[in-house]
């Protein structure tokens, strides 16, 4: 019995001995671990720099997480090949949220989202960063692309009047290196309706228990608004107009061709153009800012939708002597 707690004893020294030689490891191992300073021993600078370490970790993460919800636009992704303007822009000022955080110092503008569409905002103090222009100036809020000019942007509220301002003085020049006598722009609106008619005797004849037949036919009717631009001039030889917003027009190529065509001179020509079909502002996008407007709680007389479907209405009717 005694030789039975003598080995016992033994044995737990040893057991002792071991669990001691495992725990100095573990505590050099920790010291190792926890000394920042490489002096051997983990004091109170090393729980200071400890304490850093985390703080820093966790402003980064922060700093992360408010670039993630403030989505800030810097000089940096502007420059970059992968940086789209959009068509519709807004241009605001800088908010006190973005002026105070620290992720969004140096930025120039943000995007943000409303309805599930992206937009980007721009801040005004920064607008000249992005290397576009603004019409009349970037004191207004929203934009839309220049549909002639991708660097170029129309304040939203001027966007139908500004662009039939613009083709009217480009029909003037036109007519001025064209060689024109005369010319008249006619601003006109489409007035449209459906006139109910009756059938002729066939038709009469053929129809189902005797009775009398009848069937709409488009009336096409326009209502004059006002005469947008009319000159008379002495005339000259033609020279080739440089053209912009009418520069995919059907009708206007055809009477550059023609009058540039020596062979069958041109005396007199008349036709319509469809405002919509070179306003660059479509129904469909229309819709879609009418949709972020509402969200950020932006309400007018009018809707952006309102104006593009009443642009379909529009057309300038040039009138041209030689």
């Amino acid at each position: 019995m005694e030789k039975e707690k003598t080995n016992f004893s033994s044995k737990s020294v040893e057991a002792g001995k071991k669990v001691s030689k495992v725990l100095a490891k573990a505590k050099v191992s920790i010291t190792n671990a926890m000394d920042q300073n490489d002096d051997g021993k983990f004091d109170k600078d090393d729980v200071a720099q400890v304490a850093n370490t985390i703080k820093e970790n966790a402003d980064e993460k922060a700093r992360q997480l408010e670039l993630k919800i403030l989505q800030p636009i810097f000089p940096s992704d502007v420059d970059s090949g992968d940086f789209l303007l959009h068509k519709f822009i807004r241009v605001a000022d800088r908010s006190r949220r973005y002026a105070d955080s620290k992720a969004c110092r140096g930025a120039i503008g943000h995007y943000s989202t409303h309805k599930g569409i992206r937009i980007l905002n721009i801040f005004r103090d920064s607008a000249d960063l992005f290397g576009i222009t603004f019409y009349p100036d970037c004191r207004s809020e929203f934009y839309y692309i220049d549909p002639s000019d991708r660097d170029r942007y129309i304040a939203l509220d001027d966007y139908f009047s500004y662009l039939k301002m613009e083709r009217v003085s480009e029909l003037q020049r036109i007519a001025q290196d064209l060689g024109a006598k005369h010319f008249r722009v006619t601003y006109v609106e489409d007035k449209s309706s459906f006139a109910e008619k009756k059938a002729d005797a066939k038709i009469k004849a053929k129809a189902v228990g005797g009775g009398e037949m009848t069937h709409k036919t488009e009336k096409k009717e326009y209502a004059t608004i006002e005469i947008a631009a009319e000159m008379t001039c002495a005339g000259h030889e033609p020279i080739k107009p440089k053209l912009k917003y009418l520069l995919r027009d059907p009708s206007i190529q055809a009477l550059v061709a023609m009058r540039l065509d020596k062979k069958a001179p041109l005396t007199h020509q008349k036709f319509m153009i469809k405002l919509s079909n070179s306003s660059g502002l479509k129904e469909n996008d229309a819709v879609k800012i009418d949709t972020i407007l509402k969200s950020m709680k932006f309400v007018g007389n009018t809707t952006v939708a309102s104006e593009a479907k009443n642009e379909e209405r529009r057309y300038l009717e040039y009138e041209i002597d030689f």
